[in-house]
């Protein structure tokens, strides 16, 4: 048993930062890697971390341990004084392997895959955390839809008639002794979220937040995935579940919010998006491997798909040329939907705390 706290944690790309924070034997290239990566919010990364730990000086420092898979994860928790984990199970047999444990940690909210009551009946807290990037994510997609219903990224700017008819509009004037002027420049088919439809594909801790957002609008949610919220989840929500063909043929906005893995790969092909309601909107701010690209691009130059917003990129850096910017109802940002890096950072500063007050 190492004197130090041993900090079990499942490893992922932003997890990967506590190693930094925690471990003084972290390499020298990752904890340059993780400098570079935060530069444009975090000049000064290095003081970000000396400042961190010293709030939390029960835990620096510790040996950290990342581990990608249940055998690695069992095979360090006879060590383990608290354990991270985002998808992996902790169940009565990972905490009999635990003789040391004193808290299981969620990097997220929802903690299907930990037996709470079996970390209760060894006395070990099970603590969440409501991820800042989470949040960030559904503001970025309501944000995307608001942007295509009201042509922001078209409109923006054109103030003058000389603007508006350079791009193809028709600015008018109208009988202010009759009428009110609202309206002039002809702007078409403007569209509003409240009293729209918003289906939801996939209700995680991304699909939850943007789900009680979208009600705030006054919005009609529906969602699908394979297990139904409980009821009182759905009302804590306001969204209600559906088969997913319901959801295509009546979803006015239509968001993903699932991982990308085999099984969801080009998961919006042609036969689903054939499904849609025609002129519905496509929002994917997940992975952008998730919608069939060929398909998309054929289903928007068809006019079947009202718009369609992306955030990661297909290519990343994109470029330029890239097909999809010959849409005028298409929107895509350069990977930015969790941003800024405060989110994650100021979430591990919460996490270390939360731990730290555990193990004191």
């Amino acid at each position: 048993m190492s004197a130090r706290p041993v900090i079990v944690i499942e490893d992922d790309p932003f997890p990967r930062i506590l190693q930094v924070i925690l471990d003084p034997n972290v390499s020298t290239e990752r904890r340059d890697a993780f400098a570079h990566f935060m530069a444009h919010d975090v000049p000064d990364f290095a003081g970000w971390c000396a400042e961190t730990r010293a709030g939390v000086p029960s835990l620096y420092p510790s040996d950290v341990r990342l581990v990608s898979s249940q055998e690695e994860l069992r095979a360090n928790l006879p060590d383990a004084t608290a354990v991270i984990v985002e998808s992996l199970t902790i169940g009565a047999e990972e905490l009999a392997l635990a003789p040391h444990l004193k808290a299981v940690q969620k990097y997220g909210t929802i903690t299907r895959s930990i037996d709470s009551a079996a970390c209760a009946a060894r006395g070990v807290p099970v603590l969440t955390l409501r991820r800042r990037a989470n949040i960030a994510c559904a503001e970025h997609n309501m944000a995307m839809m608001l942007t295509l219903a009201r042509k922001l990224h078209r409109i923006t700017g054109l103030i003058s008639a000389e603007q508006l008819k350079a791009a193809g509009y028709s600015p008018t004037t109208f009988d202010r002794r009759h009428t009110a002027y609202s309206g002039w420049p002809r702007i078409q088919n403007l569209k509003m979220l409240h009293e729209a439809t918003l289906g939801i594909i996939g209700m995680g801790e991304i699909g939850r937040e943007l789900a009680v957002r979208a009600a705030a609008f006054g919005m009609r949610v529906i969602y699908f995935q394979r297990n139904a919220l409980t009821a009182d989840e759905e009302t804590q929500f306001s969204a209600s579940h559906v088969p997913l063909d319901t959801l295509l043929a009546e979803s006015d906005w239509v968001s993903i919010q699932l991982p990308e893995t085999k099984a969801t790969h080009n998961f919006i092909d042609r036969e689903k998006l054939a499904k849609m309601k025609r002129g519905a909107f496509l929002i994917n701010v997940s992975r952008s491997g998730i919608v069939d690209r060929d398909a998309l691009i054929a289903a928007l130059k068809s006019g079947h798909l009202g718009g369609f917003a992306l955030d990661p990129l297909y290519e990343e850096p994109g470029r330029s040329d890239d097909e999809l910017l010959q849409f005028d109802n298409v929107m895509l940002t350069p990977h930015t939907a969790a941003q800024p890096r405060f989110n994650a950072l100021n979430d591990f500063r919460d996490l270390l705390a939360g731990l730290a007050k555990v193990l004191a």
